[in-house]
């Protein structure tokens, strides 16, 4: 049987998002946090060893300075990345806040740690039909998750890494919004959304030979 030191290590960093903080309701009224890195842990077993890293409320600067401790002294060959959307919350700009995402994607690449960059979710506002104000701050609003996620979606294809959309896994295609069963409170996932977030990261990812995703000669830190 292998020991527990040989089964790669996949660190789960982020904020609430990552804990698996969800707002109390009728189904869950303890609001029990369920993180999708229980999930890839069930779907991985013995392939991988996952181990959970999420600070609700942080935003991505406070992120940067506890990086060393949390991720690069705990030597994973994987940490998957999701941070911005409390820094959407105090409204800092897509680039401020990819400016600090790179910084941890770089530091693991240069600790020969694979990022695997997730973009931010959706949010669920319901404006009404006839408030065109609160539907022009909706629209705006989900316009710089758009931006964000798309200069991370760049830079992950730029450096050759693999990573995980979850805004259109978690959207509804139409209004963009994020879809009701994934979301009770408009901003966290339900259950059934950290759930899914689980399921399609490890199938998508993790399912296929390697399991565990690898840094490649064609895509060295700092490249």
């Amino acid at each position: 049987m292998d020991s527990v030191q040989n089964i790669p290590l996949i660190l789960c960093f982020g904020d609430s998002l990552t804990a698996g903080y969800q707002t109390p309701s009728p189904a869950h009224p303890h609001a029990e946090e369920t993180p999708y890195g229980q999930v890839l842990q069930e779907r991985l077993g013995r392939k991988g060893r996952v181990e959970i890293s999420g600070i609700c409320g942080e935003v991505t600067g406070e992120m940067v300075l506890r990086f060393r401790a949390a991720v690069l002294n705990r030597r994973p060959q994987t940490v998957i990345i999701l941070g911005g959307t409390n820094d959407l919350g105090w409204n800092a700009e897509p680039a401020e806040i990819m400016r600090n995402l790179t910084k941890m994607y770089e530091l693991a690449r240069a600790a020969s740690i694979v990022p695997v960059p997730v973009t931010v979710p959706s949010i669920r506002v319901e404006v009404g039909q006839d408030n065109s104000e609160a539907a022009s701050w909706l629209a705006a609003h989900i316009q710089r998750r758009q931006r964000l996620n798309a200069l991370i979606a760049d830079y992950a294809g730029r450096k050759g890494l693999p990573y995980f959309d979850l805004f259109t896994a978690t959207a509804e295609p139409d209004s963009l919004l994020l879809a009701e069963p994934y979301s009770n409170d408009g901003l966290h996932l339900t259950t059934s959304g950290y759930h899914l977030f689980g399921r399609l990261l490890y199938e998508q990812l993790f399912s296929s030979p390697p399991a565990i995703p690898r840094l490649t000669a064609s895509s060295p830190a700092g490249s």
